[in-house]
């Protein structure tokens, strides 16, 4: 199970297209809200979550999205339960994918410290210790990392990539007529 995690402000295409892919790839994947049910997106789309934080489970879990967007990068940060998860993840090497601003949550704790990863530019200096590269997509470790709204595509099929296999990756990927 992955978790796609919403919060007011969040960037909505960021969120919907890598969810759009996913569940393409029949990747068991839940948009999770860390309040609300019904989550207003940064350009005031709003978004009804599948569950609530209270719902989360760590049984089967794959791994974390992130979406970025502001002011919903803030919001996920500053939440003390999706720290605690975000560690979990950290601890059982279990995949963590962020976005745009996002990047900068796992770069304030240190997470990306030897690791590739890219954000949305001017967010560079909170990736600490990391190799900030300027491609669209990275991946390095258990992280996957994009750069913002235009490489939302790119992400889920990097996603998808990682958790089911190249392959299906390239079929989405042509399917959607992406690259």
């Amino acid at each position: 199970m992955l978790y796609l995690f919403l919060a007011d402000g969040f960037e909505e295409t960021e969120a919907i297209a890598c969810l759009d892919v996913i569940r393409r790839a029949e990747i068991a994947v839940q948009t999770v809200s860390i309040d609300k049910p019904l989550v207003k997106g940064s350009h005031g789309i709003s978004v009804k979550a599948d569950i609530s934080m209270d719902e989360i489970t760590t049984e089967h879990l794959e791994g974390i999205i992130l979406p970025g967007g502001m002011p919903g990068t803030l919001n996920l940060e500053k939440d003390e339960r999706l720290s605690a998860l975000i560690e979990y993840c950290c601890q059982n090497n279990l995949l963590i994918a962020a976005i745009c601003a996002a990047p900068s949550i796992l770069g304030k704790r240190g997470l990306l410290k030897g690791e590739k990863a890219v954000c949305f530019p001017g967010f560079e200096d909170f990736l600490e210790g990391a190799d900030v590269l300027k491609e669209k997509c990275v991946e390095s470790g258990q992280f996957v990392t994009a750069k913002a709204m235009g490489a939302a595509i790119d992400f889920g099929i990097a996603i998808v990539a990682r958790l089911k296999s190249p392959d299906l990756a390239e079929h989405i990927k042509r399917s959607i007529c992406h690259g």
